[in-house]
């Protein structure tokens, strides 16, 4: 443990912030489950709006630090890409 009070706070503080990104990252990896598990169950309006929902959870966590941009934006081309395919099909 910490000897010194700033490295308690930080200690602390750190604790809070894990357990915040660690919600953060549960709820954007369940957002793009859902659209990749309605895709393959074949069912095109829950794809659609899963995906719509998704979209603004994905942004959120770029916001938030969580995951970069880029990263981001491929997961929405991904799931968009898969959503089209299933409604082309």
């Amino acid at each position: 443990m910490a000897n010194i009070k700033s490295a308690e706070k930080r200690a602390r503080q750190t604790v809070k912030r894990r357990a915040r990104n660690v919600a953060g990252r549960s709820k954007l990896r369940t957002a793009i489950k859902g659209v990749v598990n309605a895709v393959e169950a074949g069912d095109k309006e829950t794809a659609v709006a899963k995906l719509k929902a998704a979209g603004p959870i994905i942004d959120s966590a770029v916001n938030k630090g969580l995951i970069h941009r880029n990263k981001a934006s491929r997961h929405k081309s991904a799931l968009n890409a898969r959503v089209k395919e299933l409604s082309a099909g």
